[in-house]
Parts: structure tokens; sequence; C-alpha cells
């Protein structure tokens, strides 16, 4: 019955982190899988979230089911997150609010729907992207296209243009040239993989343009408080909301809170009126209910908690502070034992991309020689973790990445 299925290649991220524990050699460093690690390596559990689980655990709680929707206190809190506390959005009733199995459910969840609702829509993401969203909307049946995105730069040009960039005219271009109700799929900040963000004027004259050519955006919010900070992170939300554009936003809790395995995130959609909303609110729970019915509790409840108390929000916040901080430090660390090693190379991306990502420029054979002679794990794109690295691995990543690109 199933000699036809085809075998699974494997997700490149996951498989690439299963071979990097099962490699034997106590050398090798992970600056693969999009994973915090503090400066010891591990995965840290904030004390926001211990004091906000210890809470809910004193409190017993039900385990019933949560309605399709998800719980009214988390939604909430995700709300006043992304679009800031009173927002007109918010209190004129345009926002509706899903609690997902990670932004990741909340990305296919919308995708379904746009699939249902907006047949003929067709979907662009960036040149590059996170390997999944391609995955994730064709799943849906849509078809995916590309738009210019990370500049490569040209050496041969004169002066020579270092990598690094963003082509952000060519990528105008290529919006504007697109049919009525395309869905754009924009990273909101610390791009994946590239780390390369527009700027506030760039994303000042790119909403007149999704609005006037009647285009759909579809942000996705993994990263929030890991570029500049929580509400500076949240620009992109919080203008599209201001231009009065209708759109999508999938937010994750996996990175900001160290919460992945609870799966914790969120899909907002802005709409022209409450009555719209409404009604999107329904379609999207019936494509919650045909698919995962509804969300799980735990998790939630802890975003929920520690957003919701204010002690625990700003025990959160400095937190998350001192994560954003140890990666800009890691960030220029991993610049200037560079620099001091091929003092010939350009590498001020390091400096200049934002998040946990950076665009190292290596090639598929550069990134197998970084794996299998020195132990230096990356994804065959290049993108490297920076916060996978820390001052115990810091030197080996820097000398392993200095042989590879002096060749």
């Amino acid at each position: 019955m199933f000699k036809h299925v085809e075998p699974y290649p494997g997700d490149p991220i996951f498989s690439l982190n299963e071979d990097f524990q099962n490699d034997p050699r106590a050398h090798k460093i992970n600056l693969g899988i999009g994973i915090y690690f503090d400066e010891e390596g591990r995965i840290p559990v904030l004390e926001s979230v211990r004091r906000a689980e210890a809470r809910l655990l004193a409190a017993g709680g039900t385990k019933a089911y949560l309605p399709i929707e998800g719980a009214a206190n988390m939604r909430g809190a995700v709300q006043a997150l992304l679009f800031g506390a009173g927002h007109p959005v918010l209190s004129s009733g345009r926002v509706v609010t899903l609690q997902t199995v990670g932004s990741s459910g909340g990305l296919k969840v919308g995708a379904d729907f746009i699939a249902r609702w907006l047949p003929g829509s067709q979907v662009w993401v960036s040149d590059p992207t996170w390997d999944n969203h391609r995955a994730m909307f064709e799943g849906a049946g849509l078809v995916v296209h590309t738009y210019p995105y990370y500049d490569a730069g040209d050496a041969t040009a004169h002066p020579p243009r270092p990598a690094g960039g963003l082509e952000f005219d060519a990528m105008l271009a290529a919006l504007a040239a697109l049919p009525p109700r395309s869905v754009v799929l924009l990273h909101a900040c610390c791009h994946n993989p590239t780390g390369v963000d527009l700027s506030r004027a760039q994303w000042d004259a790119l909403i007149p343009l999704l609005r006037e050519r009647e285009l759909l955006p579809y942000l996705d919010l993994a990263y929030q408080g890991f570029g500049e900070g929580i509400d500076a992170d949240a620009y992109a939300v919080r203008a599209l909301a201001a231009a009065g554009i209708g759109f999508f936003v999938a937010n994750s809790f996996s990175k900001s809170m160290s919460v992945y395995g609870e799966r914790c995130g969120a899909l907002s959609v802005v709409c022209p009126d409450a009555l719209q909303a409404e009604h999107v609110l329904g379609q999207l729970k019936a494509t919650v209910r045909r698919n995962y019915s509804s969300p799980p509790i735990h998790g939630g409840q802890i975003v929920a908690l520690v957003l919701g108390e204010p002690e625990l929000r700003a025990l959160w916040e400095v937190e998350l502070a001192a994560m954003r901080a140890r990666i800009l430090a890691m960030r220029r660390a991993l610049h200037d034992a560079l620099v001091a090693r091929l003092p010939g190379h350009d590498f001020g991306y390091l400096l200049s991309q934002r998040g946990m990502f950076s665009y190292t420029g290596l090639c598929a054979p550069q990134v197998d020689v970084l794996r299998e002679q020195h132990g230096v794990y990356l994804l065959r794109s290049g993108r490297l973790c920076v916060a996978g690295l820390n001052e115990h691995n810091l030197r080996a990543s820097a000398d392993a990445l200095a042989s590879v690109l002096a060749g």
C-alpha cells in the first residue's frame, strides 16, 4: 500500500542538529540551530518563566480544553505586546488573535485561510528566507515566489560593493509589479537567515506601496526584543496598523521567553472593520478545528502571566535585554577576532546585521569543511547563529572560520 511513498530527506535544520548531537568530538560547536544559548552553552530557563510556572502549579487549575481560539488572557496580552496597549485598531475591534502552536502553527493556519478565502492569491517571500516558509505555504496549496532581498555584494564593481546589505530598490520594484491580493511575507525584525532588516525609513517607503498595490502583508515576528527592543522591534506592525492596511502577523515566544518546547505562539489579523474581523475569526477557528482543535494550556498561561503581571513583566524585560546584549557582545567579539586573523576581509556585516543570525557568505562546500574538519556546525546556506557563541568557543570558531575563508 505504501510502496509509492517517497523517503523524507529530513529538515535541514533539525537534521543538522541531530548530526551535531551524534558527533563524538568533544570540541564540536553548534552555530547552526536557531536557539539562544547562554554563556555556558545552555538553553536558559528565565527566572520570570520559573516564577510564572510556580504560580500556575500552586494555583492548580483545570486541564479542560481551551476554546478553539485559545485563552482570552493570553490573546489579549499578545495584542498589547504587538500593537501597544490602547492602540486604535484594538479599541475598534479590528484585530483578531489566535493562540497557536508556536508561530509555525500560526503561519500555517494563516496559509490555509488564505488558500480557502483568497483563491488565486500567490505568495512572495524574501530571497532568502527561513527554510520552512516556502514549505508551509506550498503545503497549503499556494504558489510561492521570491522577491529580491539580500545583497550578496559585487567584488567587480568600482568601488567594490560589500556583501551583507539589502537590495531595497530591487525589492520595491519587484513588489510594485505584483497583482493585487498578492501575499508578501515580511520579517518584522531580525531577518532569518540574514540578519538584514529594513530601516524605519525603508518601512515608511514600503508601506504606501503595499497599500497602493493592494498587497497583503504577512509578517513573521519570531524575535521581538532581540533586535533593538520590544517596542522598537514592533515598528512594522504598528506602522502597518496606523496606515489602515489589513495584514497578518504570526509571532512567537520561543526565543524571547526561552520556552521552545512549550510551543507558544499567536496569529493576529488586522481587518478593515469589526464585522469583517468577526467573520475572519470565525473562519480561522474553523481552520484550527480541522487541524489541531485547540491549543495547549500550559505555555500560553506562562506567557499570559509574564506579560500580564507587572513584577514578572519587568523581570522578563531585564532578562530579554540581557540576552540581546550578549548577542551584540558576541557579534563584536567575532568581528574583532576575524578582523585580527584576516585583516584584508570585510566583516562589517557582523556589526550591521541584527538578531540571532548572520549570513557569512560561506558557500555549502566551505560549510562542509567547517563541519568535517573543524567540528563547527553552520547551515549550508552559510547562516551562523551568533547566539551559539560564547567566551569558551569564540576563539575556536574564529580560527575555523578564518581557516576556511583564507582557503
